[in-house]
């Protein structure tokens, strides 16, 4: 039987099915793997659309118990919330309710498919929304109004912090405040402080340096995929770092200079190691 590598997967929606994008010159996906390359297998189980009840419907066709030649399941990231934050209109029909939200959430992550594994899980928040930008593209492609809006979104990332914090063993990962710290510190002269209408919010009519993340107002642009790599990437690949040979340590097959071959290469060419 052939060997597999352990696996890291993405799960999720179109956030993680444009992470493999190179177009714009970086890719989350590509980063991620070159970090555990020979380790690890990076899968790329982004479903563009989905919410969180598509999710669970599809879920034991995407992740099997372990058994024979199944790869292992090492590391978990899942990410669903944009579309379920989605406000009912008779145009999209991707609403999911926040406590069902939650509740389909903690379904997954504890699904017996994936706990027989014992992985690393990790649930990231959707990122801020630029309710402006997306009123704009919803309008002209003949929605009657936003599909999604700043105000339900936030809900929708705290109710992933709520989850992540009342189950055991899930490590959080804050897409939505690192992406919104990131466009506050760049938009000049706006102060969260003062407690008005955030970035992209229509009450507020200032858009900042959102344009830049959030180019479309939802999906991320390669500045926001980086600031998403530089979170992910510390908790990854610790079980190697700090150890002997740690550039090679974990490899699922050995270095070419540690092979068995070469011992036979050696006597063939008249050598002794």
């Amino acid at each position: 039987m052939a060997l597999s590598y352990p696996q890291v997967v993405l799960f999720g929606d179109s956030l993680f099915q444009g992470s493999a994008d190179v177009a714009s010159g970086f890719s989350f996906q590509a980063a991620l793997q070159a970090q555990v390359l020979r380790r690890l297998d990076v899968v790329n189980r982004g479903f563009s659309g989905y919410n969180t009840s598509n999710a669970l419907s599809i879920l034991p066709k995407v992740f099997a118990p372990p058994g024979p030649g199944v790869p292992a399941l090492r590391y978990l990231f899942v990410l669903f919330g944009a579309n379920d934050a989605c406000v009912p209109l008779p145009t999209n029909f991707q609403h999911v309710p926040l406590d069902k939200f939650k509740a389909n959430l903690r379904r997954i992550i504890t699904h017996p498919n994936i706990t027989a594994h014992k992985p690393k899980i990790f649930l990231i928040t959707p990122p801020p929304l630029d309710e402006i930008r997306v009123t704009e593209l919803d309008l002209a492609t003949g929605h009657p109004a936003a599909a999604r809006q700043t105000r339900v979104s936030a809900k929708y990332s705290e109710a992933v912090r709520q989850v992540a914090a009342e189950t055991p063993g899930v490590t959080l990962i804050d897409l939505h405040k690192a992406l919104m710290d990131r466009a506050v510190e760049m938009t000049p002269g706006f102060d969260p402080k003062k407690g008005g209408p955030a970035l992209g919010d229509p009450a507020g009519g200032l858009r900042g340096y959102l344009k830049e993340l959030l180019p479309d107002g939802l999906h991320l642009s390669a500045e926001a995929y980086r600031i998403f790599y530089d979170l992910v990437r510390p908790h990854v690949g610790g079980e190697w770092e700090g150890t002997r040979d740690a550039d090679k340590a974990g490899y699922v097959l050995p270095d070419w200079r540690e092979a068995p071959w070469l011992e036979e290469d050696a006597h063939l060419q008249g050598k002794s190691l």
